[in-house]
């Protein structure tokens, strides 16, 4: 299908319609919501409106860039990765006429009901849509992220989870034998705006030496050479153990959690349509390298270190089985929602059925946006995962390892459990 970029005909009231448009950053599986829905709407007697590039054109009050979509057009698309209809991170509902605006837009094409795929932002805008609209407009969000951060029924992924993870291990364990062979550490930077999910995923499947993620330090703000220590310290420990290389991944979200200072160090930093600081613009992965290479020239140990990000690589993936089944549940379930009355609710699978999960049961009441989901580090899963990382534990501070793991260093016992006791935590 190669679907223009414009309206080719006027737009029919005769039937209802459905219009679809994707906000937000990609996510495996976007196509295998478009296909399963266009495929049901169509069947329900709806005509089907994909819309371009999000709310973007839509919070200008523009009406030119959509297509109709029909079942050929879309029966093949649910196992391609990216996006048929784009993506884009215009907030719709920034100041009201912003959000009027929108609505006018999506009243002109005769949208009666409205699928917005997306995150935690697009979510809120569809929910506002559906709001002022009192009900004119059918609205349902279908959730993804690969950062699996939504709060779901029963802890259930975020559809395209899965796939960045498959996808990420892969590039992890190439990695870790290029480490092996070339005896060197790579730092890996993941994405994950707020929650080490991703990060902790891509370890623990792949077995990488260790993974930093925001949810392991409880303080609001984020002392950097913590995170810098923690690594370093893993990076002696192997060295103790005769292994000279590695791979350390942390997750991009550290970079939201450093003090005011710190991000004022970084100089420029842009911010996205919703005031999120743009992590891709955070250097993240440099500031790291260099904190981690001066503390290993202070204490003696000689290292390369190599960044590496990972994120872009795994968005636009192609799915693997798991999304694709679950966004063909997730696109026939939204339309099921909207023509059995539903409006302002997001959807998600329990048990293999579908549950609407309205704003209320998500939002965090002291900033009225929906909650982040965070790894909870109380958990056996992360228990797991931390208890196969090599990092410094309690006992590498005690004799005899203590004066063993510090031996490959220039401080002195005494100095080397003074450095590291913090960093040194039972899980």
């Amino acid at each position: 299908m190669a679907p223009s970029f414009y309206a080719e005909e006027p737009m029919l009231m005769s039937t209802q319609t459905l219009g679809i448009l994707v906000g937000g950053g990609p996510a495996p599986g976007i196509n295998g919501v478009i296909a399963s829905a266009t495929i049901e709407a169509v069947n329900s007697g709806l005509r089907v409106i994909g819309i371009y590039d999000g709310y973007h054109h839509l919070a200008k009050g523009e009406t030119s860039y959509v297509t109709e979509l029909r079942i050929e057009d879309v029966s093949r698309i649910h196992a391609t990765g990216g996006s048929i209809l784009r993506t884009s991170r215009t907030n719709p509902a920034k100041d009201d006429a912003t959000l009027q605006k929108c609505i006018g837009a999506l009243r002109s094409l005769g949208i009666r009901y409205l699928m917005a795929i997306g995150g935690d932002d697009t979510t809120y805008g569809a929910t506002r849509i559906a709001e002022a609209t009192a009900g004119g407009i059918g609205v349902a969000t279908v959730p993804k992220t690969i950062d699996n951060d939504l709060p779901l029924p029963d802890n259930a992924p975020t559809f395209g989870f899965e796939t960045a993870r498959s996808v990420g291990t892969g590039i992890i364990e190439s990695l870790m034998e290029d480490a092996r062979t070339t005896v060197r550490w790579y730092l890996v930077v993941s994405m994950g705006r707020k929650s080490g999910a991703l990060a902790l995923g891509m370890c623990k499947a792949a077995g990488a030496t260790l993974a930093v993620i925001p949810e392991e330090f409880p303080d609001a703000e984020l002392d950097l050479q913590v995170v810098v220590d923690t690594i370093v310290g893993a990076i002696v420990k192997r060295v103790a153990n005769n292994h000279g290389y590695g791979v350390a991944i942390v997750a991009e979200g550290i970079a939201e959690r450093l003090s005011a200072e710190k991000l004022a160090a970084l100089e420029n930093v842009a911010r996205d349509a919703y005031g999120h600081v743009r992590l891709a613009d955070v250097p993240i992965g440099t500031v790291l390298r260099d904190a981690v290479r001066k503390s290993l020239d202070d204490i003696g140990v000689t290292a390369t270190i190599v960044t590496k990000d990972i994120g872009y690589e795994l968005r636009c993936a192609k799915p693997v089985p798991f999304d694709v089944e679950y966004t063909r549940t997730l696109g026939y379930g939204a339309v099921r929602y909207l023509l059995n009355g539903g409006s302002g609710a997001l959807i998600a699978l329990s048990g293999g059925r579908v549950v609407p999960v309205h704003l209320s049961e998500l939002q965090d009441p002291d900033t009225g946006r929906v909650r982040v989901r965070m790894v909870d580090v109380t958990t056996e899963s992360y228990e797991v995962a931390r208890n196969y990382m090599i990092r410094l534990e309690p006992e590498d501070l005690q004799e005899p390892r203590l004066s063993q793991v510090a031996g490959h260093t220039n401080l002195t016992p005494a100095q080397f459990r003074e450095r590291f006791a913090r960093v040194a935590r039972a899980v």
